[in-house]
């Protein structure tokens, strides 16, 4: 399934990022793997998402913590 959304992604658009990071790592990254991942790392991945809009700057730890979160629910809901 190829994650392809039309409408901007922002920083609380958890769910579509999470959908949009899953399609671009698939399996690597299983749910323990993804609470290990360097919120500076997930912010540089996050910014390269199709359609993402958000700025760098609004960015914060809470935002990250939720997309790791849902990321990981999006993990389970395909294995």
């Amino acid at each position: 399934m190829s994650f392809e959304l039309n409408l901007p992604i922002h920083w609380t658009d958890y769910e579509d990022i999470a959908m949009g990071l899953y399609d671009k790592f698939g399996d690597d990254f299983p749910e323990s793997k993804i609470y290990r991942i360097r919120f500076t790392d997930l912010i540089e991945w996050v910014l390269d998402l199709p359609n993402f809009v958000g700025k760098r700057e609004d960015c914060n730890e809470g935002h990250l913590e939720q997309i790791q979160a849902k990321w990981v629910y999006e993990w389970r809901d395909n294995q």
